[in-house]
């Protein structure tokens, strides 16, 4: 990309597009706009170093955050989608990028706390990474992770569900171990943890069915489903619905009604996708088996 192009770029603009792109799923949008924004901070950090070296006047910068922030969240992002394409190696050659930073220079304060703060979260996904790609021998190291990191529990269950269904292992006892921190995620409101509490609800719903606990599947599909609506997340919501629907001989009369209510407060461009749920003899109490 032309230096006077990368030059009125805005690396917040651009972290903004890297969210949007990760909320819709869209990971190869991630991983173009993940080099966009690599190449925007690298052309304003070699900029500043030239002027420095040079004795001229530094770039007067409009952002949020130190600069190695962006390096971080670039590498980050990029390293995530790959994960999510299940480019594994591709993965871990961004974990191993933004797990040091230290060799920015200028960081000051600021920035060598952003710098510890990835190196944290380069820890925490290289465990994921591991669990994802089928190392699940270091699932009792992780959980001793989790354990000794309260906030990562959220993320990490989701993570060590999602390994259990692509690799077939029972967690029970390790879901059990951590049951006083479950019972806590729906405490939680910002949009970060509320999109790993749809994650875990809908992956410990699949876990529980293949379990054959059905019963258990429906309450934890539920839950998802109603986070899906609350999001506004229509691919979600989708997955969610099928999933319930998949379970729907063993649902109570009082769940069914639940998402008939729940599909009747959609908007009317959702509830005209799904205009089959709407109809009261295919959701009819009367045929459920309890």
């Amino acid at each position: 990309m032309r230096p006077s192009i990368l030059k009125s770029l805005k690396p917040d603009v651009i972290v903004e597009m890297l969210e949007m792109a990760f909320r819709l799923e869209n990971w190869d949008k991630m991983i173009e706009m993940a080099d966009i924004l690599y190449d925007c901070v690298q052309y304003i950090y070699q900029e500043q170093q030239y002027r420095k070296a040079k004795e001229l006047p530094l770039l007067l910068l409009e952002q949020e955050r130190p600069l190695v922030y962006y390096y971080g969240f670039s590498h980050l992002m990029r390293g995530m989608a790959h994960q999510e394409r299940g480019q594994y190696v591709e993965s871990r050659a961004c974990i191993d990028k933004y797990a040091e930073l230290g060799w920015l220079e200028d960081l000051g304060e600021e920035g060598l706390e952003v710098v510890e703060e990835f190196r944290f979260v380069a820890q925490a996904n290289g465990y994921a990474l591991d669990l994802i790609s089928g190392r699940v021998e270091v699932l009792d190291v992780y959980a001793e992770f989790l354990r000794e990191n309260p906030e990562e529990v959220l993320p990490g269950l989701d993570t060590i569900v999602r390994a259990a269904l692509r690799h077939g292992r029972d967690v029970d006892d390790l879901i059990a171990a951590f049951a006083e921190q479950t019972a806590e995620f729906g405490m939680y409101e910002d949009e970060g943890n509320l999109v790993h509490y749809y994650h875990y609800s809908y992956r410990m719903a699949l876990y529980q069915k293949r379990a054959g606990r059905q019963g258990e599947a429906l309450e934890l599909v539920l839950r998802a489903l109603r986070l899906a609506h609350q999001s506004g997340h229509d691919g979600h919501f989708k997955r969610s619905l099928a999933l319930f629907e998949s379970l729907r001989e063993w649902a109570a009369g009082e769940q069914v009604r639940e998402v008939q209510e729940i599909l009747r407060g959609c908007s009317e461009e959702v509830s005209d996708s799904y205009p089959r749920m709407l109809d009261d003899n295919v959701y009819d109490s009367h045929s459920i088996q309890h």
